[in-house]
């Protein structure tokens, strides 16, 4: 993120900003923003997102691929089991190679 050199820190007017935390779009130097999951969060978004955020979060994190690999199974497993099940509904003929012996014949 680019930030203008124009900019100055919301606390220390005399220093430039490095930084805009992006909830609530305020410019900061390098002394008031801090990295938190990933994140560039000033001081006050930090202290209202809580203790207990980013441990629900990073946890639903950890669910969703999980869940996504079970799903993907679990429909693969439906797919290819209809389709055997329609292959079984073919007559014999079409299993053993016959059909193609009729269709010459006529």
């Amino acid at each position: 993120m680019r930030v203008s050199l124009a900019q100055r820190c919301v606390h220390h007017h005399e220093r430039e900003a490095v930084a805009r935390c992006p909830e609530c779009a305020r410019f900061f130097c390098r002394e008031c923003i801090s990295e938190h999951d990933d994140r560039v969060l000033c001081a006050s978004c930090l202290a209202r997102r809580g203790p207990g955020a980013s441990l629900t979060r990073s946890r639903f994190r950890r669910i969703i691929p999980c869940l996504g690999a079970v799903v993907g199974i679990s429909l693969g497993w439906w797919f290819f089991d209809l389709v055997g099940r329609g292959l079984m509904l073919l007559p014999p003929s079409v299993h053993e190679g016959t059909v193609w012996e009729e269709l010459d014949e006529e």
